[in-house]
């Protein structure tokens, strides 16, 4: 069966992507290798909505950051995925920090961020009564916020499905050649698809899939950036309401402390180049480097807090410090977005629009009438009101029966994550769509009925279900 585009990747931007082609009368297959969205990149970073002073002027992270923080807010009422719009402070403890601070401001202006202030001491800890009161400076960028970053994922992801775009999970790409004007892929278990545009969002793996289109080696290799996190309990929350940052480096905006959509704390991430593209271990050495900078931020952050730990790979190309985006000029109807590491959750809206413009201009596509922007998530029982949960337990009996104790989240809940397209396949797939397992006993006390809910509904053996898909199975066959 043919397609007119086939998207390889199902992160924030594979999944962006999807959705603003689906605005166009034309056939769109997302394809990924894992069994379901946001299973790379975009469900390990730490959720924030960049204000965009970082960025180089000029470059295409400039451009698309602040362009994606500006989409972001409007998309989050839109699709309906978490969002708070709560500033970030970068700190400097000294007074050799302060040039550096100048420097990001410069280049938050040139980038049109809106409303930058350099800030100084004791307004700082007004804002932030928390933190080290060595403070002596500070860049205030109120219009960065925080997402949810896998919950984003899917948003895009359903909303995409809804007005038509298809998506083909657990399908890892073995070959990929073309006949006259179409791409042909096989995938490892020997099926076959083919388009007349191929977009490459392959994140860590961009290269590999540019060697397997163009042949000879790719103008550029993707070095993954390995950042690992401590994430505390939600009664610690309140210790920060910005984002904070330290005075960043060369290797990336350096350890922050900030809280998240759902009330915890985040701190992290460390920035290690490696060569495996598929290691997202942590180490103590990590774990114990991100926390003892973090301390500098916020002395009191308490060690007893931490409910788990979790790495995420950045997809950094060797010969740039930008950006990949656009056709390529070798092999017709090849299009790339590549190297989209940090800010690319930010940015991923504004490329998007951009890419699916440029894809539709080439190829002549329509837009679609029926184009449905809308999405609603599914309800939370543990946000709703007790007429409003005392309603839909009358619609559905099963929104009455609480599987997640830590969270509140419902039977009702789960089923719904598993009956959406694309729906959740495996325990992870029903944490990230309703936070079932993601409260201080990371998922001890709910895994076992979590599985019986999956089996039933997938059909399928108790020992069939996995925690995050391919051998990862959770029970033993007698």
């Amino acid at each position: 069966m043919g397609h007119d585009i086939i998207v390889i990747g199902a992160g924030i931007v594979g999944c962006s992507l999807a959705r603003e082609l689906s605005r166009y009368e034309v056939s769109v297959l997302v394809v990924d290798k894992e069994d379901d969205v946001s299973c790379g990149t975009s469900k390990a970073n730490s959720g924030i909505a960049h204000a965009g002073f970082d960025a180089e002027p000029g470059t295409l992270k400039a451009k698309f950051n602040v362009g994606g923080n500006r989409l972001i807010k409007k998309l989050a009422k839109e699709l309906d995925f978490p969002m708070k719009e709560n500033g970030a402070l970068v700190l400097g403890f000294d007074e050799e920090s302060l040039p550096k601070i100048e420097e990001l401001y410069e280049r938050g202006v040139k980038n049109g961020v809106p409303d930058l202030r350099i800030i100084h001491g004791e307004e700082i800890l007004k804002l932030e009564p928390g933190i080290n009161p060595e403070v002596r400076h500070a860049l205030y960028a109120p219009s960065s916020a925080l997402v949810s970053p896998y919950e984003m994922t899917i948003a895009y992801a359903e909303n995409a499905a809804h007005n038509g775009a298809e998506f083909a999970l657990g399908k890892e790409v073995r070959s990929i050649w073309k006949e006259g004007e179409k791409f042909l892929l096989e995938f490892t278990d020997g099926t076959h698809e083919e388009c007349r545009t191929l977009v490459n969002c392959a994140g860590v793996h961009a290269d590999q899939i540019h060697m397997m289109v163009a042949g000879g080696d790719s103008p550029y290799h993707i070095v993954p950036r390995k950042g690992e996190y401590v994430l505390l309990d939600k009664m610690y929350g309140g210790m920060a309401s910005h984002t904070l940052f330290q005075t960043p480096t060369k290797m990336g905006k350096g350890i922050l402390v900030a809280p998240t959509t759902h009330g915890n704390l985040l701190v992290g991430p460390n920035a290690h180049d490696q060569g495996d593209k598929e290691d997202t271990d942590t180490s103590v050495e990590g774990l114990d480097e991100i926390w003892k900078k973090a301390l500098l931020t916020m002395p009191s952050l308490p060690k007893r807090g931490i409910i788990t730990q979790f790495a995420g790979l950045r997809a950094h190309a060797k010969e740039t410090d930008d950006f990949i985006v656009g056709y390529d000029g070798n092999v017709q109807g090849f299009y790339e977005i590549a190297a989209i590491e940090s800010p690319g959750l930010t940015s991923a809206p504004a490329i998007a629009v951009h890419a699916s413009s440029e894809i539709a201009g080439k190829m002549g596509l329509k837009e679609k009438k029926g184009f449905d922007p809308v999405r609603k998530a599914i309800p939370r029982i543990a946000e709703l009101t007790n007429e409003e949960r005392e309603s839909l337990i009358k619609e559905n009996p099963l929104y009455g029966h609480i599987i997640c104790r830590c969270e509140v989240v419902s039977e009702g809940e789960i089923v719904e994550a598993i009956r959406r397209v694309p729906g959740a396949k495996d325990l992870d797939g029903i944490k990230r769509r309703t936070r079932a397992g993601m409260g201080r006993c990371q998922m001890g006390f709910c895994t076992p009925k979590a599985m019986e809910i999956l089996a039933r509904e997938l059909k399928e053996d108790i020992t069939d279900v996995t925690k995050k898909g391919r051998s990862s199975f959770l029970a033993r066959k007698r």
